[in-house]
């Protein structure tokens, strides 16, 4: 796709990414709310990555560096869009990322059931580890 532009996320685009959550990523998060967005914006404004063709939001992941590990969520693209290279370039401006901060591996969280996302995450060349498992609390908000 030549007219793409990946960008970071901005506070006022909260709404538009809840809403192009809604129609392209999987799953749903307990972040998936206008204070989880702009307090990710807030807290890391170079993690939440955003691809856009003609003005339009197609495609999006997380790039989270907490120092010790690099993270990877919510790597989504709208339907129309898909196998046109957004994944592919949202993926190479978060590994980016990750080597300017000096990062030394990046971890992806990918849903079990989406197997479509298994093919892609293994075509940019992650490779499943069954050894691990995620363990999750939720915590109390204030």
């Amino acid at each position: 796709m030549t007219d793409l532009e990946i960008r970071n996320a901005r506070p006022s685009d909260a709404a538009d990414v809840l809403d192009f959550w809604k129609a392209a990523a999987e799953g749903t998060s307990v972040s998936d709310d206008e204070a989880g967005v702009t307090g990710l914006i807030a807290r890391d404004p170079g993690a939440l990555l955003l691809a856009e063709s003609a003005g339009v939001l197609v495609g999006s992941v997380i790039a989270g560096y907490d120092g010790w590990r690099c993270s990877l969520y919510r790597l989504a693209v709208l339907p129309a869009y898909r196998r046109q290279g957004v994944a592919t370039a949202l993926l190479r401006a978060a590994e980016r990322r990750f080597e300017a901060l000096g990062g030394r591996r990046a971890d992806a969280m990918v849903l079990e059931a989406n197997q479509g996302a298994h093919q892609a995450w293994a075509a940019a060349g992650y490779q499943r580890q069954d050894h691990w498992r995620r363990w999750v609390k939720p915590l109390a908000r204030p």
